[in-house]
């Protein structure tokens, strides 16, 4: 694998979502790591989390964010973690926060920053080629198509499978919490599949180091981002 190395590379990041369990999980690891100057963070509520490293905007309609337009100049990544679960929701509402919501935030993003990368947690069957009879992997698959399309520095599709939440990050669906607890004493056992399962720690240094060094695939499956999470071993390996 070939690994194309930034060097003096400092990431000034915006983040969306972080009042979920992944969005957390990536601004925990944004603010530990050396490589992260600073990161933004957009959502509707406070998460309440003070760090110097970070700013905070709590703004209310996320569909209308020219008010803030200002305010997003000057990043060099996004990594958006904002999501929902597509149960009890017609195609047209599940569309509009998967693909209508996020689009415009990368179309008004990319006018201040056309040299950012883009990383979008998107979902393990999301369908490319947009036939699927399960309507979230449609939408999913558009979304990622047309943020591929977009003329960012680069753009990357993270597919994760399982995600052990760690450092005791919890999920907003009530259902996965319970599947996690349930399943936390054979999390040993399950991140040896390292092609089906990751972890909210990962899914924040596999972001990280594919702004800092490139990926040769745009489309990142639960293997790829557990190599991106340690690709700091292997750049010292070569």
């Amino acid at each position: 694998m070939k690994i194309v190395t930034a060097k003096n590379m400092t990431i000034n990041a915006i983040i969306m979502g972080s009042t979920g369990m992944v969005g957390k999980g990536v601004l925990l690891e944004c603010l530990e790591s050396s490589s992260v100057e600073s990161v933004l963070v957009i959502n509707r509520h406070s998460i309440g989390t003070k760090h110097p490293k970070l700013k905070e905007i709590v703004h209310k309609d996320l569909f209308n964010i020219d008010p803030l337009i200002n305010e997003l100049a000057g990043y060099n990544a996004c990594y958006f973690c904002l999501g929902i679960s597509a149960a009890g929701l017609s195609e047209q509402d599940y569309r509009k926060i998967t693909y209508d919501l996020t689009l415009n935030f990368a179309k008004t993003l990319l006018k201040m920053n056309p040299e950012m990368t883009f990383c979008y947690v998107s979902g393990a069957g999301t369908d490319s080629k947009e036939t699927s009879r399960m309507m979230w992997a449609r939408v999913k698959g558009k979304t990622e198509n047309d943020l591929l399309a977009l003329p960012f520095k680069s753009a990357y599709m993270f597919r994760p499978g399982y995600i052990q939440p760690m450092r005791g990050l919890r999920s907003r669906t009530p259902l996965y919490n319970f599947l996690y607890v349930f399943l936390k004493p054979f999390y040993f056992l399950l991140k040896n599949l390292k092609s089906a399962v990751t972890n909210t720690d990962a899914i924040g240094q596999a972001m990280i180091n594919v702004t800092l060094h490139d990926y040769y695939k745009n489309i990142l499956d639960p293997g790829d981002i557990n190599k991106l999470a340690s690709m700091e071993l292997l750049i010292m390996r070569n």
